[in-house]
């Protein structure tokens, strides 16, 4: 097979410059990879988690979006990269039941090629860490935890029914960023609407109890403290217990222990302490650094590597300043409209562009579950932020997402979704039973 433009991995940024792309220079030009038939929106996979969201209402098949936007779609896992050549292996599919063999290993030749496989867990190397804990990487994890809490919460009702007086679930978050902040309070709202469909004999804040262990002196320490101390007030309120300047020594099967001696017992954990890019960077003989991202350039090119890109998560690049650009959703964005100004001057003939990319930080918002959201925003002049909370914050933070399905679907087609699923959900129980 062969490829002009060939974008490896379907997340935020990789799909936006795929869809982006595929529209002003079509099918025979752009083709994006990835070992996933469906896209869902990083960011909400703590909802897909807590069960507030099914995810086959979600995801946005690969396959349609190729279809509707313009580029070709090649399902699979690359595996290796030739970049003397220029082609990449992609590994052969299989059925997840019984092993029978879908597609075949295939190789795929390209012109430019942009590296854009997101983030992993980072385990710090902190015992039991990856045998003992769910870490919501993937689509996969959020519906490993979601099916394991239904399975706790019938086992605790049980037990209430059996007469059993120390009964309930301990849930522990490790990581106190807006993964494990956003998980505790949809995790508690969630809590409460199973409890009003079946489990009626669990008493929310006493039986479903919540932990958040963080390792700094305050929860989101990258946000400002006021943003922070928000979060922190509304989660109380909420009945889950925060526990900061907490580093996390060992995790077993049922219990996490820390630097201090402190036991923590975990029916249920889950780990949001750091991330790291996939580990299989490091065997594709491109530059990487300490936490494996790739290495680029201020053009986003990977250094030393002619016709390679990154963006997103898995690339190490600053931010104009000299910082590491941080990895967020708008992040990855921003570098997406970066490399397609790229890309369609390079089709055009046009010399390439000399510009840097350049990092702006428009705020961050983080949710406190489904009615409540807090954050800051960054304005024009330089170190101006406005602290937000509440039903505003609450819009902006569901509008990031619409933002989102904006750039991969178009407007009309996100308007008619959104409607959409506001009619579905007056007719589906709040959280997924099944």
């Amino acid at each position: 097979m062969q490829g002009d433009i060939v974008i490896v991995g379907g997340g935020a940024g990789g799909l936006e410059l795929a869809c982006k792309l595929g529209g002003k220079l079509g099918p025979d030009k752009v083709t994006l990879v990835d070992s996933r038939l469906y896209h869902v929106w990083k960011p909400s996979l703590h909802e897909v988690a807590a069960g507030t969201l099914d995810i086959h209402q979600e995801g946005l098949s690969y396959q349609m979006l190729a279809h509707d936007r313009g580029f070709s779609f090649v399902y699979g896992a690359m595996t290796a990269l030739d970049a003397a050549a220029r082609h990449i292996t992609i590994a052969p599919v299989t059925t997840a039941a019984d092993g029978e063999e879908v597609l075949p290993e295939r190789t795929l030749g390209y012109r430019s090629l942009v590296i854009a496989v997101g983030s992993t867990s980072n385990y710090f190397g902190v015992p039991g860490a990856r045998e003992n804990t769910i870490s919501l990487n993937a689509t996969e994890d959020a519906e490993r935890f979601r099916l394991r809490l239904l399975r706790l919460l019938a086992q605790a009702e049980q037990q209430k029914e059996d007469g059993a007086a120390d009964s309930g679930i301990d849930i522990v978050i490790i990581g106190g960023g807006a993964t494990g902040v956003e998980l505790a309070a949809e995790l508690r709202e969630a809590s409460g609407a199973y409890a009003a469909y079946g489990f009626r004999r669990l008493q929310v804040k006493r039986d479903v109890r919540i932990t958040l262990l963080e390792g700094a002196p305050r929860i989101l320490a990258p946000l400002p403290e006021r943003v922070s101390s928000a979060a922190a007030r509304l989660l109380d309120e909420r009945a889950i217990r925060v526990v900061t300047d907490c580093r996390v020594n060992r995790i077993d099967q049922n219990q996490v222990s820390d630097n201090k001696g402190n036991l923590y017992r975990a029916d249920l954990c889950v780990w949001a302490a750091g991330i790291r890019a996939p580990e299989f960077l490091g065997a594709l003989g491109l530059p990487v650094a300490k936490g494996g991202q790739v290495e680029v350039d201020a053009q986003l090119r990977v250094k030393d590597v002619p016709g390679v890109y990154a963006l997103g998560d898995c690339a190490a690049c600053t931010d104009g300043k000299g910082k590491p650009v941080p990895p967020r959703a708008q992040a990855a964005h921003q570098q997406a409209d970066y490399l397609l100004k790229t890309f369609v001057d390079q089709a055009a003939g046009k010399p390439p562009q000399t510009a840097p990319y350049v990092y702006r930080d428009y705020g961050s918002l983080v949710s406190i579950g489904r009615e409540t959201t807090v954050g800051n925003l960054m304005g024009s002049l330089r170190g101006a932020s406005l602290f937000v909370e509440g039903f505003l914050a609450r819009i902006m933070y569901m509008s990031l997402h619409l933002m989102h399905h904006q750039a991969v679907l178009g407007s009309l087609r996100t308007g008619l979704m959104a409607v959409g699923r506001f009619l579905i959900r007056r007719t589906t129980p709040i959280v997924k039973l099944h």
